[in-house]
């Protein structure tokens, strides 16, 4: 169960990676700057001990589709980036892909 563990700290560190990127505000801001890098380090490093024990691309999918949704909602929540229904519509999408494939008989 730990590479479920390490998929989620991929997911966090992910998150905080790409929030750093808005941050930095193209690279004129150091510390942002340099976390996003420390950050997808870490990202990559979490990724790829959870792949030791899940199939890519369930594990994939979950890292880059709960990401995209969380930074989404952060973008709208924080940000105050627009919520269209066209947006929220396809984050729905996104998740209910994700639960999919986690639920398509992959054993866990």
């Amino acid at each position: 169960m730990h590479h479920w563990v390490y998929l989620a700290i991929a997911i966090v560190l992910d998150v905080a990676a790409t929030i750093s990127m808005k941050l930095s505000e193209g690279f004129t801001r150091l510390v942002p700057s340099i976390l996003l890098f420390v950050l997808y380090a870490g990202t990559f490093a979490a990724l790829t001990l959870a792949l030791k024990k899940i199939e890519v691309s369930v594990a994939y999918a979950v890292w880059s589709g709960l990401g995209t949704a969380i930074i989404a909602a952060i973008g709208i929540l924080y940000f105050h980036e627009t919520a269209t229904v066209i947006k929220l519509v396809s984050l729905m999408l996104i998740i209910i892909g994700v639960i999919g494939l986690n639920l398509s008989g992959v054993k866990h």
